[in-house]
């Protein structure tokens, strides 16, 4: 992979990790680059996936391979919350 590949997949995966955390419901006590590095690897292993399974090589747009990586940025965030704010909570107390 070509460095303007690289940088092409960290702007997606920014995209996708802000995207992922608009569509989580509730409030995330996150912070911006957990989202961010969320959004990278949900992208990575969401064009892994479409590979795998044969329909990210499709003409123009790959919407089906977007929709995954949406799905896992989502189901990232959502456990990056979790995580981060049970151990948040048991500091507090």
């Amino acid at each position: 992979m070509a460095i303007s590949g690289i940088i092409s997949a960290l702007l997606v995966g920014l995209v996708i990790g802000v995207l992922g955390r608009l569509l989580t419901p509730g409030k995330q006590n996150i912070p911006i680059w957990l989202t961010i590095v969320v959004g990278i690897v949900a992208a990575f292993a969401g064009t892994a996936i479409a590979r795998g399974v044969g329909y990210a090589d499709t003409d123009g747009i790959d919407w089906l391979e977007v929709l995954t990586q949406l799905v896992l940025a989502v189901l990232g965030v959502s456990l990056a919350t979790a995580l981060r704010g049970g151990r948040r909570r048991k500091l507090m107390h």
